[in-house]
């Protein structure tokens, strides 16, 4: 470990660990990007996070926090020290009355389901996997598909901060509302939020079932019953047979039936298909062929009727992600939704002009399916600053996944993606934060978010010098000069490269973090320490 870490850690409090790794290897759960920090640290109290950051503002370091990286960008990538909160999930308090709960921000969301139905209680809404962390699928702007539900942030009713300064800092819709707005979709960039406490409801059951249905028809009701006929609806849309799995729930009451299962939806389905994608690197016409395979085989549709069930809540709700994956996300509004899907599909066909894409898709095949999911978060006050839903009505997600197989990227990558995002972007879209977009400008974000400045002054006041910012904010979102540069403790990107289990090795530094020639160290870290003090301008204004 570093003298100056040691040092540091010998002024402090021997009783509070400070629980260190120098040799965990991060990746994302694709696989697609990979980084090697200089300490892992997974503390088990705030005493321990605060000691964290306090020790990281003194010896001139970046903090990134993770939970399951399942964000296949290089959002969580770090050189510096990452921090994972897994040992940090305590479920604090139940309020069966209200039905509100307390929980320490590293539980990862299906032990939380656990734990909540011990208690008769549920979460309202859920997106397509439970391994986050509560605190990242916060950060990014989860969300499930209802029309009746939004993001996942829509049922936090008060949060606590750990701050760059090493204070912890409550908020909540009426206390500190400007930093709650911040934090519900933080990126990561303010702080180490350490507490939710959360709205659920009544533990539920859910029966569903899938339909394979043509796209015509889904045209057809899409202004009708399609997205509120039930509470829960999304749709898998297989562009070249020009048709769609359609899935949809209600809450019931009925006893509970699993799905059916067969051996083709098992590890020889699995095999087989990822098989067939990798084959596809070399031969790319043979897709349209693997998203029938995929359709008839492994979801088997009998007539056009598939399969049902009837599940606890969140169990329903949950799909299996299956290989290591791109995804790309749009948020647009659901009205818009028909014109998107109409011309993606012209130009997926190699009707250009009908497209109206300014993109050559000949001889480019795509992976299937698009998923095509619903949310509603307009009505919610107060609202995030970073909340990529439509502010005045239903918002529809596409998600242009693009699968990895045996961890080889795509080769139709660059040119779908271009296409699909010109396009999005003409809808009036705006990209999931998690995701893997790639020809977004930071001018075009601050464009698409009216309230960037807002959550980047509120960003500015909490982390003074940037203890909590990386390349992938300053590239997207934070101006290129603020009058200062970079921030003290900013990390920048030095390079990627091929990594040898696929995707890349991030490696970044912090250029800006040398101490001072002519400051002593207590007068260094007095200095800063009561710049980022700063942060106790945020508390409640009358």
């Amino acid at each position: 470990m570093d003298s100056r870490i040691q040092l540091e850690l010998s002024r402090t409090d021997p009783a509070i660990p400070f629980r260190a790794s120098s040799s965990h290897r991060h990746h994302t759960w694709a696989k697609t990007f990979h980084s090697l920090p200089e300490l892992y640290l997974q503390p088990r109290s705030t005493d321990e996070i605060q000691k964290i950051v306090n020790i990281a503002r003194k010896c001139r370091r970046r903090v990134v926090v993770v939970g399951c990286g399942h964000s296949p960008s290089d959002l969580t990538c770090t050189s510096s020290w990452m921090v994972n909160l897994d040992h940090y999930n305590a479920l604090l308090n139940v309020d069966t009355e209200s039905r509100r709960v307390v929980m320490q921000a590293g539980i990862r969301l299906y032990d939380l389901i656990a734990r909540l139905r011990e208690h008769g209680l549920a979460m309202p809404n859920l997106g397509s996997i439970d391994n986050q962390s509560i605190a990242g699928a916060l950060a990014t702007a989860t969300h499930g598909s209802s029309t009746r539900h939004g993001i996942l942030s829509q049922s936090v009713v008060g949060l606590k901060i750990v701050l760059a300064n090493g204070q912890m800092i409550s908020c909540a819709p009426k206390k500190n509302e400007e930093l709650f707005r911040a934090a519900l979709v933080s990126l990561g960039a303010l702080g180490i939020i350490i507490e939710v406490t959360f709205q659920t409801i009544p533990a539920f059951k859910l029966e569903w079932i899938q339909n394979l249905v043509s796209i015509d028809d889904i045209m057809e009701q899409w202004d009708q019953s399609l997205w509120t006929q039930k509470e829960f609806t999304r749709i898998w849309w297989m562009p070249y047979m020009k048709s769609a799995i359609r899935w949809s729930a209600n809450k019931t009451d009925k006893d509970l039936r699993p799905p059916p299962s067969n051996w083709w939806s098992g590890s020889v389905g699995f095999h087989t298909y990822n098989f067939l994608l990798y084959l596809a690197h070399w031969f790319p016409r043979i897709l349209p062929f693997v998203e029938k395979f995929a359709m008839n085989v492994q979801y088997g549709f009998k007539n056009g009727v598939g399969p049902s069930a009837v599940q606890e809540g969140q169990s329903g709700l949950l799909m299996n992600c299956i290989f290591s994956q791109f995804v790309n996300e749009w948020a647009i509004p659901l009205e818009r939704g028909p014109e998107a899907i109409t011309r993606l599909s012209a130009w997926f066909h190699g009707d250009q002009a009908g497209s109206r894409i300014p993109f050559n898709a000949q001889g480019m095949y795509i992976h299937a399916p698009i998923e095509v999911r619903v949310s509603d978060t307009s009505y919610t006050t107060p609202r995030p600053y970073l909340d990529n839903t439509a502010p005045d009505g239903p918002t529809l997600y596409l998600n242009a996944t693009l699968y990895r197989p045996f961890g080889h990227d795509p080769p139709c990558r660059e040119r779908y993606y271009q296409g699909f995002e010109w396009l999005m972007k003409e809808l009036g879209g705006r990209p999931h934060w998690a995701k893997n977009f790639s020809t977004v400008s930071k001018q075009e974000f601050h464009t698409m978010y009216p309230d960037l400045k807002e959550w980047l002054r509120i960003r500015n006041e909490v982390d003074p010098e940037g203890m909590f910012v990386g390349d992938w904010h300053r590239r997207l979102l934070l101006p290129e000069d603020e009058g200062r540069g970079l921030f003290p403790l900013e990390e920048k990107k030095v390079m990627t490269n091929p990594a040898k289990a696929g995707g890349l090795d991030w490696t970044g530094y912090l250029p800006n973090s040398t101490r001072s020639p002519q400051s002593s160290e207590e007068s260094f870290d007095l200095m800063h320490g009561s710049e980022a003090e700063k942060s106790s301008m945020l508390e409640s204004k009358p």
